[in-house]
C-alpha cells in the first residue's frame, strides 16, 4: 500500500476513476430519464446503446491509467482474481460511488423535469426481489466474464478491441435486464440517483447482486475455465500492493532528493 500512495500514476488512477464514472452515470441517466416512452422496445434499446457505447468511450479513453472500470462489481472481480490491491480496489470504488453521486447531481439540476427519476433503479410491476436479483447477478456475471477474457494478459488470440466488447457486453445486459430491474449491474450507478433522491427501496439488490456476479465470474474464469498458473506469494503480493510494478508505471510522488554539485556528498 505504501508503494502506491507514493505514486503519482496511482492517484491519477482513482482520479480518472473519478472523472470516467461521472462522465458515464450523467451519459446513462440523461438519456434514461429522457426516454418518455421507456414501454417501447425501441426505447430501450436507446438506452442500451447509450450505456454501451459510453462505456466502450471511455474505456478507450481511460483504459491506459486506470484499467477504466468503472464498476464496483468488475473493481470487485478483479480484486478477486488478484489484478489488483485491496486498497485500490477499496479507492477505485470510493471514487466510482462519488462520482456517480456528483452526475446524479447534475442531472437533477439540469433536468426540465423537476420529478424527474433520474434512471432511478426499481423494479418493474410483478417482479419479485428474488426474480430481480437472478436478473441483475446473471447480467452482471456475463459483464464481468467479458472483461477478464478480452483483457487476459495470457491470451495471444485477441485481436479485435476489448473496449469494443465490453460495451457490447454493457449494452448487452441493459437490453436484456431493464424490462425487469432497469439494469443496474453496476452498483455505483445505482447508488447515484438513489442518494440523491434518497430512495432505497430494494437498492440492496443493486449491491449484492452485481457483486456477488463479479465475484462468481472471477472464480469461474480463474479456476474452471483459464485457470493461473502464477505462485500463491505472487498473488498474495499483488493484493497487498507489494507487487513490482511494470516498467514506467509509477512515478514516485516524493522525488529523491539530489545532492548538490560540491556539497561534499558523494
Amino acid at each position: 500500500m505504501a508503494r502506491e500512495l507514493k505514486s503519482w500514476s496511482f492517484w491519477r488512477a482513482v482520479l480518472a476513476e473519478f472523472v470516467g464514472m461521472t462522465v458515464f452515470v450523467f451519459i446513462g441517466i440523461a438519456s434514461a430519464i429522457g426516454n418518455k416512452h421507456n414501454r417501447y422496445p425501441d426505447q430501450e434499446v436507446k438506452v442500451a446503446l447509450a450505456f454501451g457505447l459510453a462505456i466502450a468511450t471511455l474505456a478507450q479513453s481511460l483504459g491506459h491509467i486506470s484499467g477504466a472500470h468503472l464498476n464496483p462489481a468488475i473493481t470487485l472481480g478483479l480484486l478477486v482474481s488478484c489484478q489488483i490491491s485491496f486498497f485500490r480496489a477499496f479507492m477505485y470504488i470510493v471514487a466510482q460511488m462519488l462520482g456517480a453521486v456528483l452526475a446524479s447531481g447534475i442531472m437533477l439540476k439540469v433536468s426540465p423535469d423537476p420529478e424527474s427519476t433520474l434512471g432511478l433503479n426499481m423494479l418493474s410491476n410483478g417482479v419479485k426481489a428474488g426474480q430481480g436479483f437472478a436478473i441483475e447477478l446473471f447480467a452482471t456475471f456475463q459483464l464481468v466474464l467479458c472483461v477478464l477474457a478480452t483483457t487476459d494478459k495470457h491470451r495471444t488470440d485477441v485481436t479485435g478491441s476489448a473496449p469494443l466488447a465490453i460495451g457490447l457486453s454493457v449494452g448487452l445486459g441493459h437490453l436484456v435486464a431493464i424490462s425487469y430491474t432497469g439494469c443496474g449491474i453496476n452498483p455505483a450507478r445505482s447508488f447515484g440517483p438513489a442518494v440523491v433522491l434518497e430512495a432505497f427501496k430494494n437498492h440492496w439488490i443493486y449491491w449484492i447482486a452485481p457483486m456477488s456476479g463479479g465475484v462468481a465470474a472471477a472464480l469461474v474464469y480463474d479456476f474452471l475455465l483459464c485457470p493461473k498458473k502464477e505462485a500463491l506469494r505472487k498473488r498474495m503480493n499483488v493484493l497487498k500492493g507489494t507487487a513490482d510494478p511494470e516498467p514506467s508505471a509509477t512515478e514516485p510522488l516524493i522525488e529523491p532528493r539530489i545532492p548538490r554539485s560540491g556539497s561534499g556528498a558523494e
